[in-house]
């Protein structure tokens, strides 16, 4: 459920209601749209205007790389503020709009210790950004772009004093393109939109039990027979690593190992810890087949493809997976049984790091870092690994406090559909941490996970985005940005310009909708949608059990984005209705105009749930719409007019939100909470109009607390 802002209105309230002589205290700092803010921000006097003549000119250093940035950042600007502006750089640093004042290049490759620190001053003449390397001036200047304003005068920068790093050192998106295959022009923009929030990690998840994605030219079965035909050549994996470099962004590759490893077998059955012949995996979920650790063939296969791939991707480190192997078929293969009876390896967990040490000199010889999830970390591995933890902060505290580098994965699961607010406020380090400052130091990062076993090309940017860039925000800035109401209000507007980068995420929702409502009007179906979230976690699987890898993805919960923004909306007028009395006829007029539509639409929606097959499963979620509005109009009425219902309204219009509130269709409404909130206010609207201003506040309090809500079996 989202994070709700009662608190914030009390506080307010409460200041507002002070009485007494006050020190005047310097007014607030102007609001701004920055994400991730910055490490140190201080607004000044005045703006530098934008106009048509808006020119920029470099100082120091600049290579091609530079230019290419200034260039797009440019564009991107004259989309912004419909002016074309001169195409050549400025040749007078002292009359340019914006000075780049850039000392060296950097890292030829994007590198763990790349230096991404700037600074940015803003007056009224100019805009001067400084770096002390080109990907510091990168991270420049999408906060410049990101300063962008205007009123009725035109567009401006506000005067500002940036200075500028980030908190952690990794900062990354894996990308899961085995269970579905996402192809290249899908991969370019979702390193564009990194950028623009300063991540710096593609994790790049290539191989899986359902898909190799990868040309192997030293072994073409790989991707000839474990593909579907979907994979990358290795030219295009050429071109992405480049494309990312351009912007400053690390890729590091993952195969998988030595489990979910079908897709390797499907070629290369001798691989196998139990004879073929393999499938490609249509299913989701943990399988048996796995590489045998006991076969010398399969180091030198390992030996030889690793190789193949250490030329494709510079970066240092390469992610070998090691999770989640069953060691069903270790067990009952009586050759690997007998291997670890003569090596005295006692159990699976003893084995597979025999592998891992095998595989370690292996990447050594290719001159790369092993990087590996939780499962990895064995006591006999050197300290120069890195654990990337799916299991949370216990774990990468403990592989800190043992000496290994790590980064934190464990709540930032995408793919689980849950809130921002929720990603937001997980912390790779967090303030009551027991680490010491050298233990800490081995914490570098995080990374949001894309896994895609219910995504496809038309809707992984909608369950990547806007989300992420919070989860960004994270990464970079202090601890102490933690503000949940300014991140949604800055993620807002982070949410709309990111579609200039070519992102899907809320264009594709319209055309989705028009596709399933076969030409019929959509604009009910539009207010449903925005209204409603796909169920969190895993329980999806609970509402489609015949899904395969091959579904093609295309039903309303597809269409639905997580933590709905309108639902967001909707809580906040509840709240602010409830918490402000001096303003309530201003809100209940808004929240009644919603809540109206809502039933209309309800209305709209059923004769066309009806008779269209691809909505049928969704028809319950048109008369549940319709019984919520239908009730939060009745709250409203009584508290409006100050009229106690009777007792037995109050029973009976909660237990129809608690019906309500049950998943249909793998959707659910988060705007529960904020209905009942009405109904239980409405049951006490007499004793609140007649409260003190005090009184009233604590009773907001109460009535805020959220339900628990109702248990999915």
């Amino acid at each position: 459920m989202k994070i709700r802002f009662v608190t914030l209105f009390v506080m307010l309230l409460l200041s507002a209601c002070a009485t007494g002589a006050q020190t005047p205290s310097a007014p607030p700092a102007p609001r701004h749209n920055l994400m991730p803010v910055p490490a140190s921000v201080r607004f000044n006097e005045g703006r530098m205007a934008v106009t048509k003549n808006f020119t920029v000119a470099t100082r120091g250093f600049v290579d091609e790389r530079l230019r290419s940035y200034i260039n797009r950042v440019a564009r991107r600007l004259e989309r912004r503020t419909v002016m074309e502006f001169p195409r050549n750089p400025a040749t007078d640093a002292s009359t340019a709009s914006l000075v780049v004042a850039c000392q060296a290049a950097g890292k030829t490759v994007p590198a763990l210790d790349e230096d991404e620190a700037y600074t940015l001053e803003v007056s009224e003449r100019q805009a001067v950004l400084s770096a002390r390397t080109v990907v510091g001036a990168m991270r420049g200047l999408e906060t410049f772009l990101q300063l962008v304003d205007s009123d009725r005068e035109g567009y401006f920068i506000p005067a500002v004093s940036i200075e500028d790093k980030p908190r952690f050192p990794w900062r990354g998106l894996l990308i899961d393109v085995g269970r579905h295959f996402h192809p290249v022009e899908v991969i370019k923009r979702n390193l564009d939109a990194m950028a623009s929030v300063k991540l710096n990690v593609l994790h790049w998840h290539l191989t899986e039990d359902q898909g190799f994605r990868i040309e192997s030219k030293k072994f073409p079965k790989l991707h000839g027979m474990g593909s579907d035909g979907d994979y990358y050549t290795q030219n295009q994996i050429r071109e992405i690593v480049l494309y990312a470099q351009e912007r400053g962004i690390r890729v590091v590759p993952e195969f998988d190992m030595p489990g979910h490893a079908t897709s390797w077998l499907v070629g290369y059955p001798e691989l196998g810890s139990a004879p073929g012949p393999y499938l490609i995996e249509r299913q989701a979920g943990i399988f048996n087949p796995s590489l045998d650790p006991t076969r010398e063939q399969v180091y030198k296969f390992l030996d030889t493809f690793l190789g193949e791939m250490a030329k494709l991707f510079p970066d240092a480190y390469m992610h070998i997976g090691g999770d989640e192997n069953t060691g069903r078929q270790w067990r009952l293969n009586p050759t690997i049984q007998a291997f670890m009876q003569k090596k005295g390896i006692k159990d699976k967990h003893a084995l597979q790091t025999y592998f891992n040490q095998r595989l370690l000199k292996i990447l050594k010889k290719h001159g790369k870092t092993m990087m590996g999830w939780d499962e990895i970390l064995q006591p006999d591995l050197p300290k120069d690994i890195v654990i990337q933890s799916w299991r949370g902060n216990k774990a990468l505290t403990e592989a800190a406090r043992q000496g290994y580098n790590g980064i934190l994965s464990n709540g930032y699961y995408i793919d689980l559909a849950q809130s921002a607010s929720m990603h937001y406020l997980v912390d790779p380090l967090p303030a009551d941490t027991t680490l010491t400052a050298t233990e800490a130091a081995h914490i570098l990062g995080g990374e949001a996970t894309m896994w895609s076993e219910w995504v496809t090309p038309e809707t992984i940017d909608s369950r990547i985005w806007s989300r992420t860039a919070a989860i960004a925000e994270r990464f970079w800035s202090p601890r102490t940005v933690r503000d949940v109401e300014d991140m949604y209000r800055r993620l807002a507007v982070v949410d709309v310009q990111l579609e200039e980068l070519g992102l899907t995420h809320r264009k594709n929702q319209e055309m989705m909708l028009r596709r399933l409502a076969q030409g019929a009007n959509v604009a009910a179906l539009q207010t449903l949608i925005s209204i409603v979230e796909p169920v969190e976690e895993y329980k999806r699987f609970k509402y489609h059990t015949q899904h395969t890898m091959l579904n093609p993805l295309t039903g309303l919960a597809d269409a639905a984005r997580p933590d709905s923004f309108a639902a967001g909306d909707f809580a906040r007028l509840v709240d602010t209705l409830l918490a402000d009395a001096p303003r309530f006829d201003a809100n209940a007029y808004r929240i009644q105009n919603t809540l109206t539509l809502w039933r209309d639409s309800a209305i709209e929606l059923q004769p066309m749930m009806d008779s269209i097959p691809g909505l049928h499963e969704a028809r319950p979620l048109a008369k549940d719409l319709s019984e919520m509005a239908t009730v939060g109009l009745e709250a409203l009425s009584y508290l409006s007019k100050n009229i106690a219902p009777a007792p037995e309204w109050r029973a009976a219009k909660l237990a129809m939100l608690e019906e309500t509130a049950k998943p249909k269709a793998a959707l659910e409404f988060p705007v529960i909470l904020n209905v009942r909130q009405l109904v239980v206010a409405a049951c006490e609207a007499p004793r609140l109009k007649t409260m003190t201003q005090s009184a009233w506040r604590e009773h907001v309090k109460q009535l805020a607390t959220p339900p628990v809500p109702p248990t999915v079996k």
